[in-house]
């Protein structure tokens, strides 16, 4: 009997000391895990990606109109001047439509990226658009209007019908749990924007609004859960974009959920250099590996001259919007959705680093980012 309640003593011991490894493993990094995870990557510097053939997330993932072809030339552009990293956007629906099918995709495209030195941050949902994204066929990009087919994640319907909260659950349980110790993941963001609006021509009243902003502020830390319920071996995050950073009392609820749930810490700013030196000022008393995972409006004053070289002295990763103009037609600015550049075009590109023949926007920018990095390959000088 000794012996036999030895043992169960011994089982239970090692269950509870299991138990409490899982526990410990789906909370928070803490801020010295998410340091040394820092300092085992090399500067990331990147670009969000779409290819240029796919006016949104749907149309970059669905099976009849993904384009592994595309994609390898479009990366093969990026690791070209240096870039290693790219932030991409999925879509719930996708999962909704065809889970197996989708992770098969998603398979695909991260050995493409690999083949290119370049390592995926991977978005699950978005407050940005169109907020009743439909599968199948996506309309033509509205001319002269910029990003006028992206969509939102979930759209507003699906966001606010309780009953699909399973479906949302299954999806991000299931992306992250496909490629939790994947290397060629970079990590998790897992709502972009949240607290936006949505943008472009999608404005809502104030009433809407608040219904939306309070549903992602009930969902938000849920999502977390989900996604450490996957024990990813890599950072989850989600990126602040307005209002204040550094005084908890101005902070808005869905702000403080970021800046409590997030492993490492990802902004957006389109401002000019000395604004984006401050918000990063803002963000390092919090002590974690700081990314920006949008910048770069050339017309707002954000561009690869002044921004890339600050993000460098500042150790904060650079992931810029747009890396080859098409079909989001990104190169436009956003008061396109006002005035459509349909008579004229506007004096510089907004966004974008290539034409897609992977010709530079700004050859000035592709040496700048090449130099900074201390990688990529020079264009060959053509011989007579």
């Amino acid at each position: 009997m000794n012996i036999f309640a030895s043992l169960s003593r011994r089982l239970f011991a090692s269950m509870c000391l299991f138990a409490l490894t899982l526990t410990a493993s789906a909370q928070r990094w803490s801020e010295q895990k998410a340091n040394d995870w820092y300092a085992q990557q090399p500067w990331l510097v990147g670009a969000n990606y779409i290819p240029s053939n796919a006016i949104n997330q749907l149309e970059m993932f669905q099976a009849t109109t993904f384009d592994p072809a595309i994609n390898d030339r479009e990366l093969g552009y990026a690791e070209g001047i240096g870039m290693n990293v790219m932030r991409v956007f999925l879509q719930d629906q996708l999962w909704q439509q065809d889970p197996d099918g989708f992770k098969q995709r998603l398979n695909t495209f991260l050995s493409i990226a690999a083949k290119h030195h370049i390592k995926i941050l991977f978005v699950l949902f978005d407050s940005c658009w169109d907020p009743n994204p439909k599968l199948g066929p996506q309309h033509p990009p509205i001319p002269g209007v910029h990003n006028s087919g992206w969509v939102q994640s979930p759209g507003i319907p699906r966001l606010l019908d309780r009953s699909v909260e399973p479906q949302l659950k299954a999806y991000v349980i299931g992306v992250v749990s496909a490629f939790a110790n994947d290397p060629r993941v970079l990590g998790w963001d897992l709502w972009n924007e949240p607290d936006n609006d949505g943008g472009g021509d999608n404005s809502r009243s104030p009433a809407a609004v608040k219904a939306k902003f309070d549903r992602i502020a009930e969902l938000l830390p849920q999502v977390f859960a989900w996604a450490r319920s996957a024990h990813p071996s890599q950072p989850l995050t989600t990126p602040l974009w307005q209002g204040d950073w550094h005084d908890p009392a101005k902070e808005d609820p869905i702000v403080k959920i970021q800046l409590r749930e997030s492993d490492i810490i990802t902004f957006h700013n389109y401002g000019w250099p000395e604004d984006f030196a401050a918000r990063v000022h803002e963000l390092e008393p919090l002590h974690r590996p700081i990314l920006c995972s949008e910048y770069m409006a050339r017309g707002a004053g954000s561009t690869f001259d002044g921004t890339l070289p600050v993000a460098k002295r500042l150790h904060v990763a650079a992931i810029n919007w747009g890396l080859v103009n098409g079909k989001t037609q990104t190169n436009l600015p956003w008061d396109s959705w006002q005035r459509p550049y349909v008579l004229e075009q506007p004096p510089i590109w907004f966004h974008d680093v290539f034409h897609p023949n992977g010709t530079p926007y700004r050859q000035a920018e592709a040496d700048l980012i090449r130099r900074l990095t201390g990688r990529g390959t020079p264009p060959t000088t053509p011989t007579n």
